[in-house]
């Protein structure tokens, strides 16, 4: 439902674009309705301080905030329902149920390369490229070079980076494990050519600069051995030679001029591997610092995502900061949200450990999964539906295959 809802809302059901957005909200509340009923698992203490907090934000946003109900109730939905569910997938997945959804990413990872070509290939008037709820003047959004940065199946192209954000580990993983029987060889060859095919076609910095997060991270995993990096160095042996071999097709070297324009103009803007990293996240959180402006108990759930401003009749703009941190502790208030805020960073901070202590092991694939996921998790915009489902994956598959045992 997370890929492919955005093909829904844009090309199969535009008429249901607006409550497909939560189309998975009820689906993530059964799962944790009768995940208790059956006694399968039990609430932890992130999940009921998070609980706690969400019903006293909620108390007070009907009372003292914008006492909009709607808009109050979709603000409830992340700690709530999502937030959980990372839990109830982390305790009933093995690493061997997340390694045949790896399987299933690949596949369909390597028939998104093909989606993406042809979006940016194509006007963005033509079927492939129509945007929510039909909008024929397009899904692309502000490339570069004359092309569109387009969406894939999602119906923004924040679905498509983190997307491939998921792919990529799988495919590292595939590639290095030799012991692995889920997916042949050759699939993951082509999978990892079409990844690479897919970087430049994105007109993604993020994509860009996330795969090379991944690679650094995973050459620098504590159990790394020679034999690993001397694969490491023959597959980017082979990178090199693959795009020499792209080069001489026009539609790489088209894809490639526009990633290099929207590189250099996002450079001159925001910066290079600071505007994306340093400046987003460090820069995130000494935004959200500046409080001076917020009410101490905020303005109210729901009220800093675009559904909220839109509810609100503000043709959806951020009423209060486009920054995850900013809109946590201005929704929420200097108290509250700072709570929400140090829950998330010790969040992904228990994360990092398990992982690292699993790659220590001699399995990497939570470390990898890690590395790519943890913006998502720690400051990723959880009050953008597709942005909260990743999250919500990353985090229950880093868990999953991170544990002793499969418990169900």
């Amino acid at each position: 439902m997370l890929l492919f809802e955005g093909a829904l809302r844009k090309w199969f059901l535009p008429g249901l674009s607006t409550p497909l957005l939560i189309v998975r909200d009820p689906v993530a509340f059964s799962l944790l309705f009768y995940g208790i009923y059956w006694k399968i698992w039990t609430p932890n203490i992130y999940i009921k301080i998070g609980v706690l907090l969400t019903f006293f934000s909620f108390i007070v946003t009907l009372i003292i905030g914008h006492g909009n109900l709607p808009v109050a109730l979709y603000g409830t939905r992340i700690l709530l329902i999502h937030f959980p569910l990372i839990f109830l997938i982390g305790h009933v997945l093995g690493k061997e149920d997340v390694e045949k959804f790896g399987r299933v990413i690949v596949f369909i990872g390597i028939g998104m390369t093909i989606l993406v070509a042809m979006q940016f290939f194509s006007p963005q008037s033509a079927w492939v490229n129509r945007g929510v709820a039909g909008d024929l003047s397009g899904s692309g959004f502000s490339g570069a070079g004359g092309y569109y940065r387009v969406p894939g199946t999602f119906s923004f192209t924040n679905g498509l980076t983190s997307f491939y954000g998921l792919m990529f580990p799988f495919v590292l993983f595939f590639l290095f494990n030799g012991k692995q029987k889920v997916i042949k060889k050759s699939i993951i060859y082509i999978a990892a050519v079409s990844y690479l095919i897919a970087i430049p076609l994105t007109i993604s910095r993020t994509v860009f600069f996330q795969s090379i997060l991944t690679l650094i991270l995973f050459i620098l995993s504590p159990n790394i051995n020679s034999r690993v990096l001397f694969k490491v160095l023959l597959g980017i042996t082979a990178v090199f030679f693959i795009v020499v071999l792209l080069n001489n097709f026009s539609f790489f070297n088209d894809s490639v001029a526009a990633f290099k324009a929207r590189y250099d103009s996002a450079n001159r803007v925001e910066g290079g591997l600071e505007g994306v990293f340093l400046d987003r996240f460090l820069g995130g959180l000494v935004r959200a610092l500046n409080t001076q402006n917020i009410p101490f108990f905020g303005y109210g759930l729901g009220l800093g995502s675009n559904v909220g401003a839109v509810l609100l009749n503000a043709r959806g703009e951020f009423l209060i900061s486009e920054g995850e941190w900013g809109r946590i502790i201005g929704e929420r208030g200097i108290l509250i949200g700072f709570a929400v805020v140090i829950l998330r960073v010790i969040f992904s901070i228990s994360l990092f450990i398990k992982a690292f202590i699993k790659s220590r092991q001699g399995y990497i694939l939570s470390w990898l999964l890690f590395s790519s996921g943890i913006i998502l998790v720690s400051q990723g915009q959880w009050s953008q539906p597709t942005a909260l489902g990743f999250a919500v994956i990353f985090a229950g598959f880093i868990l999953a295959t991170t544990k002793k045992q499969t418990h169900v």
